[in-house]
C-alpha cells in the first residue's frame, strides 16, 4: 500500500524564524564528544537553554530523573526559569538534535496540523556508534505528542538542510551524496525524497563543507537563510588558509544561482574566525552555527577578533530579534554548535 507523503497531504516545514512552540534539545552526556573537557561545556549550554527560553519551551531528551536533576541544577545556576523547560525521558547516545531530532512539518488546515518525519541517522556515516537510541528519538517524540511519524527509509541530518519556508533548500554534495549515507541512491532520487518529505520544489546544491567538520560538509556551518531570498555565507579572507579556495567556490556557486521566482539570490559576506585548533585538531568553528530562536539568534563566539564583526553583520539580518554571542570556545571541541545541537518546533 502506498503511504500518502507528507507534501501530498498538504504539510511543508517552515523556515526556521517561523515562530517556535519549543525547541528540542539531547542533553549532553557522551564524554567520548568532548574528551577532557566535558565538564566545561555546561556554564555555556545553560546559558544557550536561558537565551532560547525567554522567548519559547524548551524541550529536553534526558535518560532518567538522575540527568534530569543533574540538568536542573546547571539550569538553575544560570537563572533559567525552570517553567519553560520541559523534560521527556529519551535515553540518547549523544547530544546532537539538530540531526537525530524530529523534522516537524505542519499543516494548519488538517486534523493533525503537525507531524514528524523520523529520518534514518546513522552518526554521520557509521563514525560514531552505537546510535540506536539517538535514531529513535523522532518517533519517541510522535509517541509523547501522539502525532503521525514518517518513515522515509533513508538517511538525513537536520545540519545538511537549510530552508527558506518557501520551497527552497539549500545542501551540498559532500554531505547528501557520500556513499557513507545512502549508497543506493542518485542524486536525482535523493531530490525526489526531499520534495516528499519536506515538501519542497527546489534543491540548491553547493559542494563543500569547511574543514574539521566531520559530518561531511553540513550547510549549517557555511551557508544559510536569513530571509525567503538571502543567506548569508562564510567566507574566509586569508588566501593561505585551508578554507579558503573552497568558500570562494561556493560563494561563486551563491552568485550563480537562483530561486524560484527567478530572483538571484542575496548574499551576506560573513567572516570565518582564526582557526581554532585543541590537542592539535582544526575544529569546525563557524559562526554560521547560528540558530534563530523567537526572540533571539545565538551566535557561536570564540574569543576572536572577528566576533564583534560576525555579530553586528548577523544583528543587520535580524532586526525583529537580538542577537546573542554565545562562547563555543570549548562546545566545538564536539565539533558543533549551537545550530547543531537544536532542534525547533514550529507553532502551527
Amino acid at each position: 500500500m502506498n503511504v500518502a507523503t507528507p507534501k501530498e497531504l498538504g504539510y511543508f516545514f517552515p523556515a526556521e524564524w517561523h515562530h517556535h512552540t519549543a525547541t528540542w534539545l539531547s542533553w549532553p552526556h557522551k564524554e567520548e564528544s568532548w574528551p577532557g573537557k566535558i565538564e566545561t561545556i555546561y556554564k555555556p549550554y545553560a546559558q544557550f537553554i536561558k537565551e532560547v527560553s525567554a522567548g519559547e519551551n524548551v524541550c529536553i531528551n534526558v535518560l532518567d530523573k538522575k540527568m534530569r536533576a543533574f540538568a536542573t541544577s546547571h539550569l538553575e545556576e544560570a537563572g533559567v526559569d525552570l517553567s519553560k523547560i520541559k523534560f521527556f525521558f529519551h535515553p540518547t547516545n549523544d547530544a546532537w538534535c539538530r540531526d537525530h531530532g524530529p523534522a516537524f512539518l505542519i499543516n494548519p488546515s488538517a486534523a493533525d496540523k503537525k507531524v514528524i518525519v523520523d529520518w534514518g541517522y546513522n552518526a554521520w556515516g557509521n563514525k560514531y556508534p552505537p546510535y540506536n537510541l539517538d535514531d529513535v528519538i523522532p518517533s519517541l517524540i510522535g509517541e509523547a505528542y501522539n502525532i503521525p511519524v514518517y518513515h522515509p527509509g533513508i538517511v538525513m541530518e537536520g545540519g545538511s538542510v537549510d530552508f527558506n519556508g518557501k520551497g527552497t533548500i539549500l545542501t551540498t554534495t559532500a554531505c547528501l551524496l557520500n556513499k557513507n549515507r545512502n549508497p543506493h541512491l542518485s542524486q536525482g532520487e535523493i531530490e525526489e525524497y526531499l520534495y516528499n518529505y519536506y515538501a519542497a520544489e527546489q534543491i540548491l546544491w553547493l559542494r563543500d563543507g569547511i574543514v574539521g567538520d566531520d559530518t561531511d560538509g553540513h550547510i549549517d556551518d557555511i551557508t544559510r537563510f536569513v530571509n525567503e531570498d538571502t543567506v548569508i555565507t562564510v567566507i574566509e579572507e586569508n588566501a593561505s588558509d585551508e578554507n579558503y579556495h573552497l568558500l570562494k567556490e561556493n560563494l561563486d556557486s551563491l552568485h550563480s544561482m537562483r530561486l524560484l521566482n527567478g530572483k538571484q539570490l542575496n548574499i551576506v559576506e560573513l567572516p570565518m574566525p582564526s582557526p581554532v585548533e585543541y590537542e592539535g585538531q582544526r575544529l569546525p568553528a563557524s559562526y554560521a552555527n547560528f540558530y534563530i530562536a523567537n526572540e533571539v539568534v545565538a551566535v557561536p563566539t570564540y574569543r576572536d577578533k572577528n566576533d564583534d564583526k560576525a555579530l553586528s553583520i548577523l544583528t543587520a539580518c535580524f532586526p525583529d530579534r537580538k542577537v546573542v554571542g554565545i562562547d563555543s570556545t570549548d562546545i566545538i571541541w564536539g565539533l558543533g554548535s549551537w545550530h547543531c545541537l537544536s532542534q525547533q518546533e514550529p507553532s502551527v
